[in-house]
């Protein structure tokens, strides 16, 4: 099959910059004769290639090097902790590991001592050579639909972080199907980068740049952490493509000047990794008028999303849970019964969604001495046909009128409380509809081992003046009597707390551990 690094050397006349970081920028030209240099330094073969960094331009580099040298990449963030990236070495098992940014003493012995090479772009000698290729790399032969393009790690129920290997007929067919969806203008477009490298839904602003010829822009670390920072960067930034989690849109929202002054170029917001709530919607399309939203899903086993639907004003209207929409051209999903994942449950019921087609990955590495159990029950099935299934563990159901996928969140968050089953993404986005309520989210109490109560925690809408309309009622009771109008009472949080904010972790999702460790 034709490798995605045909069309990204196709772009090398462009005369725009190819990544924007907050250090520095790359043109096309500088990343096409950088990754070419670096991909005359990688050994050929089959086996991985490490890439430790954050966001810096030079990762894309070693994105593109890999892609030439037709070797599968291993993205690795430095936030990663140590034993964390030992088992990911453990499953991945890299022969290269190109270095973007500083590496600990510790990894660095732990690298020498699994004889990996190790290339350090700062002093690799780029720029004597760099331009020296003239433009006449040359395009590698068609690829093995089924070598792999790159490996990410995802963390499980076990705790082991679980390795998922992306083949290039995945790959392409994702990136394709994106393209198709959205018509971007060729040369035409800026991509948010605010997910890491390590995490999936980078893929869709990182190919959706590569292979338009567009730009990637990426935010940093620090500025993710510092609002003034963040909203100084942003202010006037040429971005048409926004890629995020809803969670750190949530977070823009809380800035008043976060619109249309802001961002003037911006013609699309793309969603994925998290539900969307209808408010996030709603308030996106009142500030950035003319603007389109998008929600999408799936898991990263299916290859970035599966699945993806236009928000309208009639959909936000409406004040029902968004879907996520319908799949991509030659991908199957339906919904099973947890029991019996080939049994198809009919339309309108809910129960786990199972994807099957070109999009969904083989199996998860496995480590050596690690067997095949200690992963946990396996997600992945084989049809009669010969394709490839993955259960996702994800409850939802398909909307009888218009068959629309719609996702209630995961069912090994659903919890046994006091006898009752109860769905806590459920009560989240409940909470998350509150007036005056920016962001909610619910953490479960136990004692002796078991649930015991819930505990809302919520953080205030600053178009609200930062708080809660409670008309001197404490906060509990207030957030009890709000949504008791919707939930029973079993499901009710017995507590309910106020924050600034909700932390997020750096894949820009809701940090419940560190929530747990702020509310003491």
């Amino acid at each position: 099959m034709e490798s995605l690094f045909t069309r990204i050397a196709a772009m090398r006349g462009l005369d725009r910059n190819a990544v924007v970081g907050d250090a520095g920028a790359l043109t096309w030209a500088e990343l096409l004769d950088r990754a070419h240099v670096l991909a005359r330094r990688l050994r050929p073969g089959p086996a991985p290639v490490l890439l430790y960094g954050h966001k810096e331009p030079a990762m894309v580099v070693g994105v593109v090097a890999a892609l030439e040298r037709a070797r599968p990449y291993v993205p690795v963030d430095p936030t990663a902790p140590p034993v964390r990236i030992a088992r990911m070495l453990d499953a991945a098992r890299p022969t290269d590991a190109v270095l973007t940014s500083a590496v600990p003493a510790a990894l660095e012995h732990e690298l020498a001592a699994r004889g990996i090479r190790t290339i350090a772009l700062d002093r690799l000698a780029i720029d004597a050579v760099a331009g020296s290729t003239g433009g006449t790399i040359p395009a590698p032969a068609p690829v093995d639909s089924e070598a792999l393009a790159y490996i990410l790690f995802t963390s499980g129920t076990t705790g082991q972080p679980k390795g998922v290997p992306v083949p290039h007929r995945a790959l392409l067919h994702f990136v394709d199907w994106l393209l198709a969806t959205h018509g971007f203008v060729p040369g035409g477009e800026v991509f948010l980068n605010q997910a890491p490298f390590s995490f999936d839904l980078s893929v869709m602003d990182l190919y959706g740049a590569l292979a338009t010829g567009g730009t990637l822009f990426t935010l940093g670390r620090d500025e993710l952490a510092d609002a003034r920072r963040l909203f100084r960067r942003l202010d006037g930034a040429p971005l048409t493509v926004w890629v995020s989690t809803p969670s750190f849109a949530r977070l823009c929202l809380a800035e008043p000047r976060f619109g249309r002054g802001m961002l003037p170029a911006l013609r699309r917001f793309l969603f994925c990794g998290e539900t969307l709530p209808v408010g996030v919607a709603r308030e996106l399309l009142a500030r950035f008028p003319g603007a389109q939203v998008w929600n999408m899903y799936g898991p990263t086993e299916t290859t970035v999303a599966v699945t993806a639907v236009r928000v309208t004003e009639a959909m936000v209207a409406a004040e029902r849970p968004l879907p996520v929409g319908h799949p991509a051209p030659g991908i199957d999903v339906w919904i099973a019964d947890p029991d019996d994942p080939l049994h198809r449950l009919p339309d309108g019921r809910r129960g786990e969604i199972v994807i099957a087609g070109p999009q969904v990955a083989d199996d998860y590495l496995r480590p050596r001495g690690v067997p095949s159990g200690d992963h946990g029950a396996l997600p992945f099935l084989t049809l009669a046909d010969g394709r490839r299934a993955y259960r996702t563990g994800d409850l939802g159901s398909i909307d009888p009128d218009d068959g629309a996928l719609g996702c209630a969140g995961r069912l090994d968050r659903q919890i046994k409380l006091h006898g009752y089953r109860v769905e806590l993404e459920e009560i989240e986005a409940t909470l998350r509809a509150v007036p005056g309520v920016a962001d909610g989210a619910v953490l479960v109490i136990e004692r002796d081992g078991r649930p015991d109560h819930l505990v809302a925690v919520v953080a205030g809408d600053p178009a609200a003046g930062g708080t809660l309309p409670d008309g001197g009622r404490p906060l509990t009771d207030l957030v009890r009597r709000v949504l008791a109008e919707s939930l029973p009472v079993y499901a009710l949080p017995r507590i309910a707390r106020r924050v600034p904010r909700l932390p997020l972790t750096a894949n820009g999702k809701v940090d419940r551990p560190a929530l747990r460790e702020l509310l003491g």
